[in-house]
């Protein structure tokens, strides 16, 4: 900016109008504008604007067509979602059904280094599982240079990557659900896990790591056994997460009867996926 006594000629000196925009933005010297005071109090427009922005952020504009679906009430549940085997790629779509009922563990921070010509470089990699405790859960795995950064990220990752998790029954099916409907088992790296089913009062028989997941699951009785490098937390959390993704894929004769086929919500609902979402429509507006 200009200094406070510089000399002007008639014709390069500011008009008043340029002088009174200068001094407000602290273009002059430290005492001719107001910034150095709008800086230790509140804050002028520019206060208004950040609360503004926080606003437009706290507000889901959604970006994928599940998203428009799930938002606009067209989709009802998960199980929907998980029927036709839909992609999530928005984690607002998973709150918007759980909700308030998700509870998040962090299992694991590690640091792991890259070697470079200047050094080690640190980074933090967090492993997160998000579950219900009744029949969904997920893990999320994220790198990032600050903790905290990868604890967000994780969660955000475990919620987009939320399964379903069949339960049953040990014995005559009398009262809820409580236990791993069959046998299943999970590996990661070294490590696999396999899931027994066990009478009703027994309680979760596993080590600290899988006993977390299975609870956070929303099963009540089970027996593990477990082989391989277990000290290995994040892929002992990962066989876990993949037994329990397995229970699904286990065909038993009460799924044997005749699927009734429906349309899928892609296909239901074409006619308002065909209209511009709220967010083309502003810029179509503003390109008027």
């Amino acid at each position: 900016g200009f200094s406070k006594g510089a000399p002007f000629c008639e014709w390069c000196y500011p008009t008043p109008f340029i002088q009174e925009n200068m001094a407000e933005r602290g273009g002059f010297s430290k005492g001719a504008g107001d910034k150095g005071a709008r800086g230790r109090g509140r804050g002028g427009r520019g206060g208004r604007r950040a609360r503004g922005r926080r606003d437009d952020e706290d507000k889901w504009v959604p970006c994928t067509k599940l998203g428009r679906l799930v938002q606009q009430g067209k989709i009802k549940s998960l199980e929907e979602i998980y029927l036709f085997s839909m992609p999530v790629k928005e984690y607002q779509i998973v709150e918007h059904f759980l909700g308030s009922s998700l509870k998040d563990e962090v299992m694991k921070i590690m640091p792991v280094q890259k070697q470079t010509t200047a050094g080690q470089r640190t980074r933090f990699k967090a492993f997160v599982v998000v579950g219900d405790s009744n029949g969904h859960i997920g893990l999320g795995v994220k790198c990032s240079k600050e903790v905290a950064t990868a604890i967000r990220g994780a969660i955000i990752l475990a919620k987009m990557s939320l399964v379903p998790v069949r339960r049953g029954y040990w014995g005559n099916k009398i009262g809820k659900v409580h236990t791993v409907p069959t046998k299943v088992t999970g590996k990661c790296g070294s490590v696999s896990i396999r899931l027994i089913p066990a009478p009703r009062g027994s309680g979760i028989v596993a080590a600290r790591t899988p006993k977390k997941v299975l609870q956070l699951a929303g099963i009540e009785d089970c027996f593990t056994c477990s082989r391989g490098s277990t000290k290995t937390l994040g892929n002992f959390v990962k066989a876990t997460f993949d037994a329990l993704s397995k229970t699904y894929g286990f065909l038993t004769p009460e799924l044997w009867r005749e699927t009734k086929y429906v349309a899928a919500p892609f296909q239901e609902h074409t006619d308002f996926l065909a209209k511009p979402a709220a967010g083309e429509r502003r810029k179509a507006e503003y390109a008027y």
